[in-house]
C-alpha cells in the first residue's frame, strides 16, 4: 500500500502543478494538494494514520471528495468514449475528482492496516548513553 499511496502522490502532485495556467486554480490546486498530502501520509508515516484524530479528518476529506465526486461527474452519458472528454472541460473535472476521491479510499484501505507500531520511516535514535557505549 506504501508503493500505492506514493505513487498516488507523485500523480496529484503533477495536478497540482498542472493547475497553474487553469482559470480556476484556487479550487482545484487545494483539492489536489489536501489528496496529495494524504496519500503522501500514508507512503510515508503509515502510523500516523492509525491515530484517532486522523481517521475523522480522513473522513471529512472522503466524504468532500465524494460530493465533489457527485457534483462533477459528467452528465453526458458515455463521457468516457472516444476523445471528447480530454477536451471537455466538465468531464475532465469530474475525471479529476474521481481520480481524487480513489486516492482518499486507498489512503482509507490503507488506515485500516495502519499500526502505531509500523512506522518504520521513524527510525529509533540512539540516545546519548547508547552512543557513548
Amino acid at each position: 500500500m506504501r508503493f500505492i499511496n506514493g505513487f498516488m502522490c507523485v500523480v496529484l502532485i503533477t495536478f497540482v502543478l498542472m493547475q497553474m495556467n487553469d482559470p480556476d486554480f484556487l479550487f482545484w490546486m487545494p483539492v489536489y494538494s489536501i489528496a496529495a498530502v494524504w496519500a503522501g501520509l500514508a507512503a510515508r508515516h503509515p502510523a500516523r494514520l492509525a491515530r484517532p484524530a486522523a481517521a475523522v479528518l480522513l473522513g471529512v476529506a472522503l466524504a468532500l471528495a465524494a460530493v465533489g465526486a457527485w457534483w462533477f461527474w459528467p452528465r453526458e452519458d458515455g463521457f468516457w468514449q472516444g476523445v471528447d472528454w480530454r477536451h471537455d472541460e466538465a468531464a475532465r473535472e469530474g475525471i479529476g475528482m474521481m481520480i481524487v476521491t480513489l486516492s482518499l479510499v486507498l489512503v482509507a484501505i490503507a488506515m485500516l492496516g495502519a499500526r502505531p507500531d509500523d512506522d518504520t520511516s521513524a527510525a529509533k535514535r540512539p540516545t546519548s548513553s547508547e552512543l557513548r557505549e
